[in-house]
């Protein structure tokens, strides 16, 4: 039996008005309480965190900001601080998505000080790590991981660890229609837990939680939940309509059932 049920977070990016998030988060609030054991994350866009977590309160539904800044205040035009996530209701933040690494300039060191900040504040992480198609075409996928690994995760505790959320996200994946295939991400999931053993010995490896993201949908949760080390799933566009999102859900804990 693994010992993490499904993690099952939702992306939306830069999508949903006022309006579409309410629906959106109303549909999933509803369904929630016949996904247990799963745990369900919801990170819409910033204009929609309070009326998310609103919408969400009394529900088993978790709330998440889609970037965070390492300062808690100042003149830092157009970001956005973990009290400030904190007083609209969040639980989590993603950090170091390849999007904002990719387009954004985010670097590893970037990362780092965001993860203090996160937990400095009450947050869990969700701290993001993948490899360019070029990276992985020239074999370089684990020295990537690797990498971000040990400078995004530098002078984490093992009490650290314990609020974190890791999620392998190959960047090629991303928004392509292409996924990892299971043997693909589980080789990466599985790197990415024995390093954290060598890091952090168990059972603190063994407890972490390591989502897989890339071109998640209904149709290969099942296949890919299966793998041994991965625990679930950060969606993109998947997470979109709340059919595909629980149908997700439901698929990983049909794999989780079944151990």
């Amino acid at each position: 039996m693994r010992r993490n049920p499904p993690f099952i977070a939702g992306n939306w990016k830069m999508h949903a008005t006022l309006a579409e998030a309410r629906t959106l988060i109303s549909e999933i609030v509803k369904a929630a309480p016949g996904l247990s054991p799963a745990r369900l994350v919801v990170i819409p866009p910033f204009t929609a965190l309070c009326e998310a977590s609103k919408l969400a309160q009394g529900s088993s539904v978790g709330i998440g900001g889609q970037n965070i800044y390492w300062e808690d205040k100042g003149a830092f035009t157009g970001e956005i601080s973990a009290p400030m996530l904190k007083d609209a209701g969040c639980s989590y933040s993603v950090i170091g998505h390849s999007e904002r690494r990719q387009f954004f300039g985010e670097t590893d060191s970037g990362v780092n000080r965001k993860i203090r900040a996160a937990l400095r504040h009450g947050l869990s992480p969700i701290v993001c790590v993948g490899e360019s198609l070029e990276e992985r075409e020239a074999g370089k996928t684990i020295a990537r991981i690797k990498t971000q690994l040990d400078e995004g995760l530098r002078e984490m505790t093992r009490e650290d660890m314990g609020r974190i959320v890791l999620a392998y996200e190959p960047i090629w994946a991303i928004g392509t229609g292409r996924t990892a295939t299971p043997g693909q991400a589980e080789e990466v999931h599985a790197f990415i837990r024995k390093d954290l053993e060598e890091k952090y010995g168990n059972p603190t490896a063994a407890y972490v939680i390591i989502l897989y993201g890339g071109s998640v949908k209904p149709a290969n949760a099942y296949a890919l939940f299966k793998e041994k080390n991965i625990d679930g799933f950060l969606a993109g566009g998947a997470s979109l309509e709340a059919g595909s999102f629980i149908q997700i859900a439901k698929e990983a804990l049909r794999a989780y059932e079944e151990e």
